[in-house]
C-alpha cells in the first residue's frame, strides 16, 4: 500500500517537472524571439550602429556640398580670367604686375558736381527792394576791376592798353600767355555779323587756333586769315530735333554741345557779343559746369532792357543779373578789364539811372584754371 503511494507521488513530480521544464522552453522561447524582432536601445556614450550610418551619410552629404561649392568658385574665377584675355591682354599684363595686397587707404575720388537747375540768388541790396539800391550796387559791382593784368591784348593794344573795349590778359601768372608759347591757345568767338574782329586776328597771329562762330555765313565751315569762320552760334538751349530734322544744319547750340561737336575740352579765351541773350547763356554755363572749361570769359553786357527770357519787375531783373556775375566770381572768375562805349545811350532798364551806358564790355579771368 505505501509502495503504491510513493509511486504516485513520484510519477505526479515527475510530470510536475515535465510541465514546469515545457512552460520555462515556451516562456524562453517566447522572449528570444520578442527580443529579436525589437530594435535595441543605444548605449549612452557609445553611438550605435545605425547612428553611425546616419552621421557617415550627414558628413558625406556635407563634403559633397563644399566640393561644389569650392567647384564653382573655381569656375568663376576661370570665367573672369578668361573675360579680362578676351577683353584686353594689356589689361592682363597690367593686373599680374599689380600687388595683390590692397592699399591702406583708397584713392580720393574725384568731386562730381551735383546738377543745378537755378541759380542762388543774391540777397536784396536794401530792405526797400527799391530798383535804384539794386542798380547801384550791380553798377558798382561790374566798374570796378576785382585783380590787375600786367599785360592786355586787345585793339591796337601796344597804342592804346587798356582803352580798347575787348582785351585779354597775357599776365604771365595766368596761363594764357603760356599756353600760346607752347602752340596748345584755343579762342572762340561768337557774334552776329561781328565786322572788328581785331583780338582775333592778334590772337591767331600770336598762335592760337581760333574759331570764329556768325550764323549769319552763307557756308558752313571756311578758313580766312588764319581763322576758322562757322555758320554756328551758341545758345542757352539745343534746338529742337523736329527743326533740326527740316533742316541740313542747326545754327544755335549750347556751349557744351558744340565744344563736345568740335571734340575740344577747353577753350582759353571765349569771346561773345549775343545781343541780350548774354545772360540766359551766360546761366546755361553756370548751371551746366561749362565755365570750368573756359580760361577767360569776355562778354558784352547789354542793359537797355531785361533780356531774353529773363522776367520780373525791374528790380528782380536786376538781382538777377547781379546773381549771375557773383555766380562767376564762385567760378573763381575775376574782372580785369571793364570797357562802356561813351557813343551808346545811357539806358539802364528804359530808363536813366545813375548815368549808365547801355552796354558794357567785361573781361574776367579764371585764376584758378589749368588746363
Amino acid at each position: 500500500m505505501d509502495m503504491g503511494r510513493e509511486r504516485l507521488t513520484r510519477g505526479l513530480l515527475l510530470r510536475l517537472g515535465v510541465l514546469l521544464t515545457a512552460a520555462c522552453v515556451c516562456v524562453h522561447v517566447y522572449l528570444e524571439t520578442s527580443w529579436r524582432g525589437a530594435p535595441a536601445a543605444p548605449a549612452l556614450g557609445r553611438p550605435t550602429k545605425s547612428s553611425q550610418n546616419w552621421g557617415r551619410q550627414s558628413r558625406t552629404k556635407q563634403v559633397s556640398a563644399e566640393a561644389e561649392e569650392q567647384d564653382r568658385s573655381i569656375k568663376r574665377r576661370i570665367s573672369y580670367v578668361r573675360t579680362l584675355k578676351k577683353d584686353s591682354p594689356a589689361r592682363k599684363r597690367d593686373e599680374d604686375r599689380e600687388d595683390p595686397s590692397p592699399p591702406c587707404c583708397p584713392p580720393p575720388h574725384p568731386r562730381r558736381k551735383t546738377p543745378r537747375w537755378h541759380i542762388d540768388l543774391e540777397p536784396w541790396a536794401s530792405e526797400s527792394h527799391s530798383l535804384e539800391d539794386e542798380a547801384k550796387r550791380f553798377l558798382n559791382y561790374i566798374t570796378t576791376p576785382q585783380m590787375s593784368c600786367a599785360s592786355l591784348a586787345g585793339v591796337e593794344a601796344a597804342e592804346q592798353g587798356a582803352n580798347g573795349p575787348w582785351a585779354a590778359c597775357l599776365d604771365p601768372n595766368y596761363s594764357l600767355t603760356h599756353r600760346i608759347e607752347s602752340k596748345h591757345c584755343r579762342v572762340y568767338s561768337f557774334g552776329l555779323g561781328v565786322d572788328d574782329r581785331s583780338l582775333e586776328r592778334f590772337l591767331a597771329r600770336a598762335g592760337c587756333e581760333v574759331h570764329c562762330f556768325d550764323p549769319s555765313l552763307k557756308q558752313p565751315h571756311l578758313q580766312k586769315d588764319e581763322m576758322w569762320l562757322h555758320r554756328l552760334s551758341v545758345d542757352w538751349r539745343d534746338p529742337n530735333p523736329a527743326i533740326v530734322a527740316q533742316r541740313q544744319y542747326a545754327n544755335t547750340k549750347k556751349l557744351a554741345t558744340i565744344l563736345n561737336d568740335f571734340g575740344h575740352r577747353q577753350v582759353d579765351v571765349l569771346k561773345a557779343d549775343m545781343e541780350s541773350a548774354e545772360w540766359k547763356i551766360l546761366e546755361n554755363l553756370v548751371l551746366e559746369g561749362v565755365l570750368d572749361s573756359v580760361g577767360q570769359l569776355l562778354l558784352e553786357l547789354h542793359l537797355h532792357w531785361a533780356g531774353f527770357e529773363v522776367g520780373g519787375d525791374d528790380p528782380s531783373v536786376v538781382r538777377y543779373w547781379f546773381s549771375l556775375l557773383k555766380e562767376l566770381q564762385r567760378a573763381n572768375f575775376r574782372l580785369f578789364h571793364v570797357h562802356s562805349d561813351p557813343a551808346k545811350p545811357h539806358l539802364f532798364l528804359h530808363k536813366n539811372i545813375l548815368n549808365a551806358s547801355s552796354a558794357y564790355t567785361l573781361s574776367w579771368v579764371n585764376t584758378q584754371w589749368k588746363p
